[in-house]
């Protein structure tokens, strides 16, 4: 016998709490941007194919130069032969950073 799907009544509807889950994970996955520095580390993360650290991207792109991480970030990307983008681009970061 299959289990019956807990349902909540709210507001005078009936909200099924599986579709209500969903829609909450759903919601979660997409991404809230409200400053400028959000979209352009958000960018360096997609342009270097590292969504696993774009907070640290968002954290640099706060901190430094926007349009030059972008530019670096765009060159690593063009560049042929680089396994790990991202610890590419943190390498030249920090070399410009302390030049």
């Amino acid at each position: 016998m299959p289990k019956a799907r807990k349902t909540t009544k709210t507001a005078g509807f009936r909200v099924d709490s599986k579709h209500y889950i969903d829609e909450l994970a759903r919601r979660a996955g997409e991404s809230h941007v409200y400053r400028k520095y959000q979209l352009i580390g958000l960018e360096i993360a997609a342009i270097l194919g590292d969504e696993k650290h774009k907070a640290l991207y968002i954290k640099l792109a706060k901190e430094g130069n926007q349009g030059r991480l972008l530019q670096i970030a765009k060159e690593v990307a063009d560049r042929k032969g680089v396994k790990n983008r991202g610890a590419y681009f943190m390498k030249l970061v920090t070399m410009e950073k302390n030049n």
